[in-house]
């Protein structure tokens, strides 16, 4: 009786996994590898049905339960032989997503780049002329004899219109860096690095070997808001005092390291609060590059960016490899 209820499962079980196997067969391109895993889960059905029949008493030849199980052994081999082609498709799919995804992030990070060009030229071409045409005219106003009251009045109006030149300046080279698009990468940098360490009292250390050495402009632009972002997030929320970054060139890609010696953080806990990282982290990613960042509570921070420069990336990093790297987002 428990070999009969045995078999009566077995059945309901090879059944239902034979109507999943259908299910896949519309699912998947390699199709053939679930056909021949039907078939052989429809045989292993009808050799445990004989196999109920013999258990009931009923007579079937020896030989015909023989067949069966060889035809079965014969599907399902052939069909986990064939299973690899299956898990290769699979794994291109995926490497498929992962280069569509990245093309999109590229596609988003070139029209903000160029939103913000097109705005930084707005900005320096259009409302730039016009406040210094109207500092022109009140500083030929204040040739003409006025009382004191009124040259105070044209004093204070000269400054806040130099004040707002200054402004429309800044603003749009934080937009576009002028000095980037210019001289190229390692001159952009030092130039924010200069700004910021006059602004602020820190000392930075800048170290490189691209000297006036152009690259990609994507390469470019993404490195450059990089580095700017570690800076900031270093002055804003680190308490440091120096900072350390270097930016060389080696064996076909570009190399960033960079530390300070701030209050750090937990990177588990800054996961969910991140400072800027989830944003560095896809720019880099857009680049088929790497980001690896560690830090500790009282330990500064160090970072270290690996870029391929295009045409010079390796064929073993073509592929997307296994290697995972650490969340980060925002603080």
């Amino acid at each position: 009786m428990l070999i009969k209820i045995l078999l009566i499962i077995a059945i309901i079980i090879q059944t239902v996994a034979t109507v999943y196997a259908l299910r896949l067969v519309r699912a998947t391109k390699y199709n053939s590898v679930w056909i021949l895993f039907i078939i052989g889960f429809s045989i292993l059905s009808v050799e445990r049905m004989v196999q109920l029949l013999v258990v009931s008493g009923h007579p079937v030849p020896r030989y015909f339960l023989a067949e069966l199980g060889i035809v079965v052994s014969i599907c399902l081999s052939i069909g986990v032989m064939y299973a690899h082609k299956l898990f290769k498709y699979i794994d291109r799919l995926n490497y498929q997503r992962q280069l569509w995804n990245r093309r999109i992030l590229t596609a988003v990070l070139r029209t903000e780049e160029k939103a913000r060009s097109s705005f930084s030229k707005e900005l320096h071409d259009g409302l730039g002329p016009l406040l210094s045409s109207a500092k022109m005219s009140l500083s030929a106003l204040a040739r003409d004899e006025q009382d004191a009251t009124r040259r105070e009045v044209l004093n204070n109006t000269t400054y806040v219109i130099e004040e707002a030149i200054r402004a429309v300046r800044e603003i749009s080279n934080n937009l576009s860096p002028h000095v980037l698009n210019d001289f190229g990468l390692a001159r952009g940098v030092r130039n924010f690095i200069d700004k910021s360490a006059s602004m602020h009292r820190v000392d930075i250390a800048f170290t490189t070997n691209l000297g006036g050495e152009r690259f990609d402009t994507d390469v470019e632009v993404i490195l450059y808001r990089v580095i700017c972002e570690l800076v900031n997030n270093s002055l804003k929320h680190a308490a440091c005092s120096t900072i350390h970054l270097a930016l060389t060139r080696t064996e076909g890609r570009i190399q960033l390291e960079y530390d300070d010696d701030g209050r750090g953080f937990r990177p588990d806990v800054m996961m969910d609060y991140g400072m800027g990282l989830s944003n560095i982290s896809s720019r880099i990613n857009s680049l088929g590059g790497t980001f690896d960042l560690r830090s500790a509570p009282d330990a500064g921070m160090q970072a270290s960016i690996s870029i391929y420069l295009p045409g010079e990336q390796p064929p073993k990093a073509v592929r997307p490899t296994s290697r995972k790297h650490k969340k980060q987002t925002k603080r």
